[in-house]
């Protein structure tokens, strides 16, 4: 097995970058190459991850294929629409993980719909819970990392919809992210006067961007033209997701039903867990852990599945879930350098 391989970190300075270095310092099997970035270039990295002690006195390159093609594998922590052009010049044989939305959608007018930049194509997508998708991470070189939003309501409801319990109709959604989820960039509403002890719904009204991203996934699990009204808030928290997801049921279905189709969906997965009978999921659960806690029950009156899970925005939601493909992709274990232990209180 070929050990050692040579990781760059693009966009290095933002959030995920940062928890992409967080984790890749704790694999057995990497080591950190260039870290790259744009306006930060020629910084010092302790200046925007002061928690990165290994790294501190490491300088900022600037963010060129040049730098990055010496690499064995290459993670783009790019805003939305900058990873396209990049990836194009790197060569074939580099693995590219794309943590931004450039490469998820498969369809171009709903990429131009919801991001309005040229669309620049349509990667193998890196959820490997997904049927059959472990296959073909371990097959190729380049990969779409999910978003976290769409990671977290996907794997709340594909148990319930491959058990054939759910169709996809009539889902709705209500999401809570803490405030890392919108990046580092200063904005009025991420303030700290503005958030603490507060919550507020944006992306009302299904303009989202990451609905058409898991109405996707959700007609690639089965359902046949899935409807969704998804609800995203923001939570006076710094990282975390909590998606309430609903969907009809049959008046016949039962908690036994609803439990079942959950173990066998992921009792044998090593990230994705359903809590004990009883026991809600709640974000600190996961924090800093690459796994995802779910429940489920049928709420009798309205005649729904209710199901509740949770994940770290930061690590099952993005740097985790890339470098858990990066692992299959390279033949390694999936859960090397992982963990699903979380940080608490």
């Amino acid at each position: 097995m070929p050990m050692g391989y040579k990781v760059a970190v693009a966009g290095c300075t933002g959030y995920v970058g940062g928890e992409l270095l967080r984790l890749l310092l704790a694999h057995p099997e990497v080591e950190i190459g260039a870290l790259t970035a744009g306006e930060s270039a020629g910084k010092a990295l302790g200046e925007f991850h002061p928690n990165l002690i290994a790294l501190l006195d490491r300088t900022v390159e600037a963010t060129s294929a040049a730098t990055l093609a010496a690499h064995d594998v290459v993670f783009l922590a790019l805003p939305h629409g900058a990873s396209g052009a990049i990836a194009a010049e790197l060569p074939h044989t580099t693995l590219v993980l794309d943590c931004g939305a450039d490469h998820r959608l498969s369809a171009a007018a709903a990429w131009e719909q919801f991001y309005g930049t040229p669309y620049a194509g349509h990667w193998p997508y890196g959820m490997p819970e997904l049927p059959g998708q472990r296959d073909v991470l371990k097959t190729t070189k380049r990969i779409a990392v999910p978003g976290c939003y769409v990671t977290t309501v996907t794997l709340s409801l594909m148990p319930a919809l491959r058990a054939g319990l759910i169709d996809g109709h009539d889902i709705v959604v209500a999401a809570a992210s803490g405030t890392s989820g919108a990046g580092k960039a200063p904005k009025t509403q991420l303030l700290a006067s503005e958030i603490a002890g507060s919550m507020g719904a944006y992306g009302v009204g299904g303009t989202h961007r990451h609905i058409p991203e898991i109405l996707q996934n959700l007609t690639a699990i089965g359902a046949k033209q899935p409807t969704l009204s998804f609800t995203p808030m923001l939570a006076p928290m710094s990282r975390g997701i909590l998606a309430v997801c609903t969907a009809p049921v049959a008046p016949s279905v039962t908690d036994a039903e609803v439990r079942d189709a959950y173990h066998a969906g992921y009792d044998s997965e090593p990230f994705a867990h359903l809590c004990a009978p009883g026991v809600w999921p709640n974000s600190k659960w996961v924090q800093g852990s690459n796994g995802f806690l779910v429940q489920a029950t049928v709420d009798v009156a309205a005649g729904r599945l209710v199901a509740v899970g949770v994940l770290d925005n930061l690590t099952k939601g993005t740097a985790g879930q890339a470098i858990q493909a990066m692992n299959l992709a390279l033949g390694l274990p999936e859960t090397t350098g992982l963990s699903t232990i979380g940080v608490t209180p």
